[in-house]
This record gives C-alpha cells, structure tokens and sequence, in this order.
C-alpha cells in the first residue's frame, strides 16, 4: 500500500526493510520507533509494542560449536533471530518467530533430521487440546502454517520452517518451531543438510 505521494506505507516498508536488511545483519531499518541497533521495535500506539526484531549483532560460532562440519544453526528466542554458519565461510542473520511461551519452548542440541520441500501440516497433539477446532490436515500451498519449506529437528513436533503469515515474524507466535520469512527459509534450506547441528537458547 502507498499514500497519496506514491511513498510505501509502514507495512510494506517494515516488510522490504526485514527481507533485504536483517537477513545481512543491518541495524536500523523501520519508518516506526525504534530503540537501538539490537532492539527495534514496530509500535501500534503508545506503549503498545507490535514486533520486535533485535540481536543483530553479529556471533561467533566458536562461542556455541566446537566445528562447522555439516554447518551450523544457532536459534537465540530471546533476541528472535537465526544465526547460520557454513563450512565455507558463510554467515548470516534472519529475523524469526519464537514460541509463544517458554512452556512452549525447547532449548539445547538438537540436529536437522528431515528436509520436506512442500511441508504438510497436521497440529499436534497440544494444540488440539489447547484449540478443537484446528483442522486436522492442511496441503502445500498458501494455507499452509509451514509456509514453503520446514525441516524436522530431532526433537518430536519440533521444525524450523518458513510461514505465509509474515506478521509472525519478530514476534512470540509459534507453539513450539521456529519461524522464518519464505525466501529466508528457502536459502537457509538449501544450504543445510540432514546431520547440520542446530542450537536453540
């Protein structure tokens, strides 16, 4: 949506600003309040925070994994982010979405054990008990929860995968996976493998 001057309005900028910057760790982006380069926030009126996008600072993997072998992900819930490293040399940093709650929530070691390019869903257990009405099976395709692309943990019900809902991302939204913007979840799947260590703190 543009206003009358043909500028972008808010939504659209907050979106392009996250696809195009976040992902290679800039720090200030938004038209809307912000705090600091590891804090940015999207506000809905006063005092009222929509989203938050933080922990744009850039890590270094010695710090979390002892090699690269198979690459390496680490999930920070706190700072909302993905932080991924290659044997060859690459890094980057994607804004994500994070469980609502730290009940919800699994920290530790895990690893990639499954790679589905055009994800089914089907809720688990717990989310049918917290909502009936959920529907029980939904195909690929633009109704799908797991957006594009999802890859299992070793970890029962747990996934890193992408979302066709992009208000989720920046926020504590999920019931447990970690979320990512669909072109973010496509580079991220292409690069990793089934055996890549995956850290969630």
């Amino acid at each position: 949506m543009t206003d009358r001057l043909g500028n972008p309005g808010r939504r659209q900028f907050a979106r392009m600003a996250l696809a195009g910057g976040l992902a290679l760790g800039a720090g200030r982006a938004f038209g809307a309040e912000t705090t600091d380069a590891l804090g940015e926030t999207i506000t809905d009126g006063p005092g009222r925070i929509k989203r938050r996008i933080s922990g744009l600072q850039s890590r270094a993997w010695q710090d979390y994994f002892t090699t690269l072998k198979n690459d390496a992900i680490l999930c920070d819930m706190n700072d909302r982010v993905l932080h991924y490293w290659g044997e060859d040399g690459f890094y980057r940093i994607y804004p994500t979405s994070v469980p609502l709650t730290d009940e919800m929530s699994r920290r530790g070691r895990t690893q990639i054990v499954m790679k589905r390019p055009a994800p089914e869903w089907r809720p688990t257990p717990n989310m049918i008990e917290r909502n009936p009405d959920l529907p029980r099976y939904v195909g690929p395709g633009p109704e799908n929860p797991l957006g594009v692309r999802a890859m299992n943990l070793s970890w029962q019900y747990y996934l890193i995968h992408g979302t066709n809902d992009i208000r989720k991302i920046g926020r504590q939204s999920s019931s447990g996976c970690i979320g990512l913007f669909n072109e973010h979840i496509v580079e991220i799947f292409d690069r990793a493998k089934v055996g890549t260590q995956v850290l969630l703190v």
